[in-house]
């Protein structure tokens, strides 16, 4: 249900997911053995998207056990590090990445809130900033995420995006194809369902989470306003797992059927920072423009 946000939201929300990492790392939806054998966690459009990470350094906020972040460094990035807020699931992220032989230069892992990132991370900026699914939903203020990513985005890098659409947040829980919730709600969302997505079976004791709605127009503007260059946003008709009764598992992903107008389940956004080279070059040309106009 929507609430005012509760004091204690940031404690709840920890002792969530910290109760979790175990059910996770045990789980047929991550899938440790199979990832320790090299299956890709990622999606196809990210990989696509994201391009060749060859040589490049990637700080991947909101990582869980970071399965996501040592995937780039099996893709070539020269060093990956996870920031996560839970210690648990950055203990786990450590141990996987020392278990795949990767070093402490190569892999590293903050346990710090996501907010505090730019002071908790050990370098200044990276070339990738990566944000996977599932992760600013946690968050109440977007505006100080953005900035907080933003800053740690080294000149002529990027920030990368994939997320769950909100509009499918939107949608009744039972076929998704009824709207039931306020798109553009501000207040926190507050549920006290036990077990989760991996693990629905496993008894639970803290149950009680916090979330919050961002609609995409509030992502894209918190990012443009704190500095970067929106560089795309594209938009999926696929999802990660069985959200609605509805949907069907189709070429690796859920779907709605082929006979219903599909929505966008998914998204994926890239942001740019621009060199002060590239920054003057925009200057000057502006400026011939504008005297060519004159």
């Amino acid at each position: 249900m929507y609430s005012p946000t509760p004091p204690d939201w940031r404690e709840a929300n920890r002792r969530r997911w910290d109760e979790r990492v175990p059910l996770h790392l045990a789980s047929d939806y991550y899938d440790l053995d199979a990832f320790r054998s090299g299956k890709d966690p990622l999606r196809g459009f990210e990989l696509a998207e994201v391009g060749d990470v060859t040589g490049r350094s990637l700080l991947h906020l909101q990582c869980h056990i970071g399965l996501d972040t040592l995937s780039w460094a099996r893709h070539g990035a020269s060093r990956v590090v996870g920031l996560d807020f839970s210690e648990p699931a950055v203990d786990a992220a450590r141990d996987l990445a020392a278990e795949l032989g990767l070093t402490p230069d190569q892999a590293s892992f903050v346990a710090a809130d996501v907010y505090d990132a730019a002071d908790a991370v050990p370098d200044s900026s990276y070339d990738i900033v990566y944000t996977g699914v599932g992760a600013l939903c946690w968050l109440p203020d977007i505006q100080r995420w953005a900035e907080t990513a933003a800053a740690l985005v080294a000149p002529g890098g990027f920030l990368y995006l994939s997320e769950f659409h909100p509009l499918a947040d939107i949608l009744d829980d039972a076929t998704g194809s009824r709207i039931e919730y306020d798109y553009f709600a501000r207040d926190a969302w507050i549920d006290e369902a036990p077990g989760g997505y991996a693990d629905m079976t496993t008894p639970t004791v803290h149950n009680r989470s916090v979330e919050w709605q961002h609609p995409i127009g509030e992502v894209v503007t918190a990012l443009a306003s704190a500095g970067l260059r929106i560089d795309f946003l594209h938009e999926h008709d696929t999802t990660l797992f069985a959200r609605f009764g509805a949907l069907e598992l189709r070429e690796g992903a859920y779907r709605y059927p082929m006979d219903r107008p599909r929505i966008p389940l998914m998204y994926s956004l890239k942001a740019s920072k621009e060199t002060k080279e590239t920054k003057e070059n925009d200057a000057s040309e502006a400026s011939g423009e504008s005297k060519a106009a004159a």
